[in-house]
């Protein structure tokens, strides 16, 4: 069974935080987590947070061990785009120019290494 976390309005634009998602797609949670701890991108500190909340999800429900909830595998990790807020800028002469500030939602979800979809 999946375990899945979703952030909401995640305050990145999707087109950041894909690259971080895309690396620990079907690494072990103990491996995705330091993957994401040692990275510089500011998306690897949302996708971690999602990845622990997943992983306590599991522990909580099926009442795993720390060792088997690190032993379990990435099974999807999706950013999508969420809400956009839009601001603007002044310019000269009267003129405004448009800000688009993205956000995302961000979606992890882990389950057992041999486990079948």
């Amino acid at each position: 069974m999946a375990y899945t976390n979703v952030h909401r309005g995640a305050r990145i634009s999707p087109t950041k935080a894909r690259p971080v998602a895309q690396m620990i797609y079907g690494k072990s949670v103990f491996d995705a987590m330091n993957m994401l701890t040692l990275s510089k991108k500011r998306a690897a500190v949302m996708l971690k947070n999602c990845l622990q909340a997943a992983r306590s999800n599991a522990q909580e429900r099926d009442g795993l061990s720390d060792r088997e909830a690190l032993a379990m595998v990435v099974t999807e990790v999706r950013v999508d785009s969420g809400p956009t807020m839009k601001r603007f800028q002044p310019k000269d002469r009267g003129r405004a120019h448009p800000i688009l500030k993205r956000t995302s939602h961000i979606t992890v979800s882990v389950d057992q290494a041999g486990s079948k979809r």
